[in-house]
């Protein structure tokens, strides 16, 4: 008698402890973008500005957040919205009993929003979830009639499932800001990238300067390293009065300081929807970047 062997031996990556995507995982014909940055940097704000920002440019997007705490979409959904995992234990994870309702929301100007969630403390691995999730758009197409793709990934990377997105993705960007903790977590960001570019296509679009008056150690790091500076959005109360709204900042009320952040956003959605070129950064050693951000 055969018996089949339902959980092979996965391949591991080369020169990796971590596990192969699924190739019948991909996602295909949309645009990807996995957007990392140390924790608090303020990701989610500029992933669901980003989104709203592509579909004013008519584009079709799917924003994922990928964080136990399922707050990246808040502002576009008005709601902590479900995540994939609470909807797979409610149906005993007999995922074929889902509806995309389940798990889906419909946030702002027709972003569709998507929380992963994550494991309980301690007792499993986000990169899991992550692809549970992605299986659960192929199963119920939700991929095909999708342009663009936002993955919003908590905090720093430490272990493969903060990076498994990378493995789905066209262009990582990484949000900082202009202080040491933002670049030194930038600094490992630009390590997970290259290390999942040797065996998947993603590769580092560039970098978001986020609440942040100046740019110059931004800047400056990015000279040495190889990277590039695409957006910036300055530190301002509005930024922050329309979380407490539970708005992006396309629905607040327009003022002169407002209008020159919303059109950062489109422009920075033109030039990503146009095509980025890929930065060949090389990330520095801890040491040598203890040594080159030695502020006064």
């Amino acid at each position: 008698m055969n018996i089949a062997i339902r959980n092979p031996v996965p391949r591991r990556e080369e020169g990796s402890v971590q596990v192969a995507l699924d190739p019948n995982l991909r996602i295909e014909g949309a645009k990807v973008f996995a957007v990392y940055g140390k924790g608090g940097i303020g990701k989610s704000t500029t992933s669901s500005n980003l989104s709203v920002a592509f579909s004013k440019l008519g584009k079709r997007v799917l924003q994922i957040g990928c964080d136990p705490k399922h707050d990246s979409t808040f502002t576009l959904t008005k709601r902590l919205a479900p995540t994939v995992i609470d909807a797979l234990e409610a149906v005993n994870f007999h995922s074929e009993e889902l509806r995309p309702e389940d798990f889906v929301v419909p946030g702002y100007n027709g972003v569709l929003c998507v929380e992963a969630g994550g494991p309980p403390a301690g007792t499993g691995c986000g990169g899991y979830v992550v692809g549970q999730t992605v299986k659960l758009l192929k199963e119920h197409h939700l991929l095909e009639d999708t342009d663009v793709v936002v993955f919003d990934v908590l905090g720093d990377v430490v272990c493969g499932g903060f990076a498994s997105p990378l493995q789905h993705a066209d262009r990582g960007l990484i949000v900082t800001a202009n202080d040491f903790d933002s670049i030194f977590a930038m600094n490992r960001i630009v390590a997970a990238i290259q290390a999942k570019a040797k065996n998947y296509g993603v590769r580092i679009g560039g970098v978001i300067a986020n609440r942040s008056a100046a740019t110059n150690e931004i800047d400056r790091f990015n000279a040495a390293t190889g990277l590039r500076r695409l957006a910036h959005f300055p530190d301002l109360d509005v930024v922050r009065r329309s979380r407490l709204k539970k708005a992006t900042l396309f629905e607040m009320e327009e003022t002169p300081e407002l209008r020159a952040v919303t059109d950062e956003y489109m422009r920075l959605a033109e030039s990503l929807w146009s095509g980025v070129e890929p930065c060949a950064a090389t990330p520095m050693k801890d040491r040598d970047l203890f040594e080159f951000l030695g502020f006064d």
